[in-house]
């Protein structure tokens, strides 16, 4: 009798290592905080060092002197039909209602995807006097999304997008998409099937021609003796 436990033990702890592991939870606005925290790096998806959440940190914290309150967001799969753009925008309205809230600028969100490797930036009404949409939409397109592509570079997309919000903030002009990488293709000595094709062409015209000025000599020469 006493082995029954035992076996049922045993019987529960391979079944849960059987079990596969649970996906990860979708992310929807409930499951974000009500009122903008005091960390200005909201990283659920847990893919920032401590040191790049307290750089980063910084560096939003850089633009409450142009009165804005900037924040970065990650998540690691958002609910179904939810997508960055759409969370961006209710957690601007929650938080905008929000006492905390109150004196602390315009708000500015960077989110991001890294599942998808998507990326967006979303800002009140009111900052988008000094960047409009079209600039939000082109550093989160490529500014932001080009060193995801390059590698989960997940530090250097913030700083790249904040370095050019913050150069438009300030009255600058806006540097731009950033410059594509160029694949250089490295030459070959190996021919290619038709650089091969056209060889093994000219080669036969070269033994044609031979054989036919060679074949008529030898034939006079051997009839002429």
């Amino acid at each position: 009798m006493q082995a029954l436990p035992v076996l049922a033990g045993s019987l529960l702890v391979l079944l849960c290592l059987l079990l596969p592991l649970a996906p990860a939870l979708a992310v929807s606005l409930s499951d974000l905080p009500v009122a903008p925290p005091a960390a200005r790096v909201l990283d659920t998806a847990d893919v920032l060092s401590r040191a790049t959440r307290a750089e980063l940190d910084r560096q939003l914290q850089d633009l409450d002197g142009d009165r804005v309150d900037a924040r970065l967001i990650t998540v690691n799969h958002l609910d179904y039909g939810l997508d960055l753009a759409q969370l961006g925008s209710q957690l601007l309205d929650r938080w905008s209602t929000s006492p905390d809230s109150s004196g602390q600028g315009d708000a500015l969100l960077l989110l991001i995807d890294t599942q998808n490797k998507a990326t967006a930036i979303v800002a009140s009404p009111a900052l988008q006097r000094q960047l409009p949409q079209a600039l939000l939409d082109s550093t989160a397109r490529t500014t932001m999304a080009q060193p995801l592509r390059e590698g989960d570079r997940y530090r250097q997309a913030s700083l790249d997008a904040l370095t050019r919000l913050r150069t438009v903030l300030q009255g600058g002009e806006d540097p731009g998409d950033p410059a594509e990488a160029e694949v250089v293709v490295p030459v070959s000595n190996i021919p290619t099937a038709e650089q091969t094709r056209e060889g093994n062409g000219l080669t036969w015209v070269v033994v044609l021609l031979v054989v036919g000025s060679v074949v008529p000599m030898v034939t006079w020469w051997v009839f002429s003796r």
